[in-house]
């Protein structure tokens, strides 16, 4: 009877227990005469001032739009702890103000995502080095639509053991969502000869004729999409 009590008086707090599932990413582009000094920079603030959950994965971007900025990853967290963080002290915000952003442009971008496990197939911290990120722009109303895409691609990515993990953005700008291919194996993983073109992947799952449906549907629902390749900078990263 007491274990069923204790269990009972839990059970608030444990409804109350938040997911560690968002990412806030910050994107910063160095201005070109001080590139090496914002690593630097970068470096020293991460390792002194970003540790346990605030840790930080630093990228270079190779490729896209945004080809030669860092892309920082924070987290993966909760709402509620982002809630409670505060400003993390002035000696930190100092830093960063005087070390940091006086060596960027004025180009950057701040973001939240949240990880969707039942659209992916790789667990939120089983990271690589070598990541493709392609982003979906869905059109106005067709949110549901541009999922059911994503869920009929996740069947694909799991026959090709491809891992890949899912974002959906929030509060951050129009609606996205964002597929990160995890390339465990390394830059390899795009050549046809390690894994078939989606087309043939994705007809192999569904039968004949069925990539000439989707891209069909894929046109009704996606406004636009965009890729990028980004590798990991240890060196710049939290320690």
């Amino acid at each position: 009877m007491r274990k069923f009590l204790l269990i009972w008086l839990l059970v608030p707090f444990m409804g109350f227990s938040q997911a560690k599932n968002v990412v806030n990413v910050t994107r910063i582009f160095p201005k070109s005469d001080k590139i090496l000094e914002l690593e630097k920079a970068l470096a020293s603030h991460a390792q002194r001032y970003h540790t346990g959950d605030w840790k930080w994965r630093v990228f270079e971007i190779q490729s896209g739009p945004d080809a030669g900025g860092y892309h920082i990853t924070e987290g993966p967290n909760s709402w509620d702890a982002l809630d409670k963080r505060g400003d993390l002290g002035a000696e930190h915000t100092a830093d960063w103000a005087k070390n940091v952003s006086t060596l960027t442009t004025d180009r950057g971008s701040q973001s939240y995502s949240v990880y969707d496990s039942a659209l992916s197939t790789v667990q939120i911290t089983d990271y690589a080095d070598k990541i493709l990120i392609n982003r979906i722009n869905p059109k106005p109303g067709m949110v549901a639509g541009t999922l059911e895409l994503i869920k009929k691609m996740k069947k694909v990515w799991q026959a090709g053991n491809e891992s890949v993990a899912v974002y959906t953005t929030i509060g951050s700008g129009s609606p996205q969502y964002a597929t990160v291919t995890r390339m465990k194996a390394g830059l390899k993983e795009l050549d046809p000869a390690f894994r078939k073109p989606i087309p043939e992947q994705y007809s192999a799952v569904y039968g004949a004729g069925s990539w000439d449906y989707y891209l069909a549907d894929y046109a009704k629902n996606v406004e636009s999409r965009w890729s990028e390749l980004l590798f990991l900078r240890a060196d710049l990263s939290s320690k």
